[in-house]
């Protein structure tokens, strides 16, 4: 079986999934931008071959590296990058190679366009926010009037909380259309809500072999646009309810053989048309494994490798690592540069020693979405997991 992983070596932990591929016997090779000096150690043992392209982003070159593979090594079974920004390069990758395994181009509206993912929550009986696609003034107006302000406006092709804006009366809309670019963007109503998220690995028949609950105090687009140091975590357990209308999404999408991230909003209020106080509704889709170093947020969680379960699913559709263990919650902290902590790393795990798992920097390029310095841990209690956070981020 062969394996060509895009970008192995981004985040660096990824590396990871290619020691648990390789430990199985699947043929790992890998394509980045980096030279091979600069992979870490793990990849250098664990890839059959690495292939440097200068500029990921050409697609014909790309293409000409798939072919030397294909060429030297046989049919490609997969394609992936488990990264957001890469995954309809993927999908043209695996088209052209014919690769029997994983989306095409075909398939990536619905899961790359905020607004095609509605119709698909929909048909897994799942609540979204009321949206328009923006357009004119006009019919944002008529929009407003409708589902009332703030609203809530983002590419509809995007990528984290890049482009977002929060729009909170008539004056700010006037002014969002006075500057807007012509990106497309959809419009919706503010959900005044706490995120949750579904995440997990599936099979060959989209079945959830793992499954996981994340949730977030601070949502992300205001950790993006606020600069805020933030916290969230991880566990095994949620509600009955949530857990199924997980599984629906997952066979709604058709998502087979992958990782998935899974989004969604617990409101904290009434939303009149919408949802009552405590409902969830559907926010969006992210078909590739939760971003920056969560899988190894995940892994703790667990008390197992979720490297391993995915590298089973890919080898061998079933999971041969053990899930009975004991679980935890998994609370991950960050700090970020600008603020002055009242604690040091020294205080920190002197006081949490028995729980700290990992610590350490998370890459520049995602530093403005997750913070600079992490710390996490793992805990019994979702109160412990909340008193590590507030030590952490408590300010001098």
């Amino acid at each position: 079986m062969n394996f060509v992983f895009i970008s192995p070596n981004f985040p660096s932990i990824y590396s990871h999934f290619v020691k648990s591929l390789h430990e199985r016997g699947v043929n790992v090779l890998g394509i980045g931008d980096a030279s091979y000096h600069e992979l870490n150690q793990e990849l250098k043992d664990n890839l059959t071959e690495y292939c440097q392209v200068s500029n990921m982003a050409n697609i014909e070159w790309m293409k000409n590296t798939l072919d030397y593979l294909s060429d030297k090594y046989g049919q490609i079974d997969y394609i992936e990058s488990n990264n957001e920004f890469w995954l309809m390069n993927d999908a043209i990758y695996r088209e052209y190679k014919h690769v029997p395994n994983g989306f095409y181009p075909s398939d990536m509206e619905k899961i790359k366009y905020k607004s095609k993912m509605k119709e698909y929550f929909a048909k897994a009986n799942v609540k979204t926010a009321r949206y328009i696609i923006v357009d004119t003034l006009d019919n944002a107006i008529e929009f407003s009037n409708k589902v009332g302000f703030p609203l809530f406006v983002k590419p509809d092709n995007g990528v984290g909380a890049g482009g977002t804006h929060k729009i909170k009366n008539i004056d700010e809309l006037k002014h969002f259309f006075e500057i807007k670019d012509n990106e497309i963007y959809i419009m919706e109503e503010f959900i005044n809500g706490d995120i949750t998220t579904f995440d997990g690995i599936c099979d060959d028949e989209s079945n959830c072999v793992l499954m996981y609950n994340e949730k977030f105090p601070i949502p992300v687009a205001e950790v993006v646009n606020d600069d805020l140091d933030d916290f969230y975590y991880a566990s095994m357990d949620m509600p009955d309810e949530f857990r199924e209308m997980g599984k629906r999404v997952i066979k709604s999408f058709g998502v087979r053989k992958r990782c998935f991230h899974i989004e969604f909003f617990k409101l904290k209020e009434d939303r009149p048309g919408l949802a009552k106080k405590g409902e969830i509704i559907g926010l969006e889709v992210n078909m590739r494994s939760p971003g920056g170093d969560t899988p190894d947020l995940l892994s703790i969680s667990l008390n197992e490798s979720y490297y391993d379960v995915y590298a089973d699913i890919i080898a061998f559709n079933k999971v041969n690592v053990p899930l009975d263990k004991q679980h935890f919650i998994a609370m991950s902290v960050s700090k970020k540069d600008r603020f002055t902590y009242k604690h040091s790393t020294e205080e920190i795990y002197k006081k949490f020693s028995l729980n700290i798992v990992r610590h350490g920097y998370y890459d520049k390029a995602i530093a403005d979405a997750m913070g600079n310095e992490f710390y996490m841990g793992r805990f019994y209690s979702e109160k412990g997991a909340i008193k590590f956070a507030e030590f952490i981020r408590e300010k001098k």
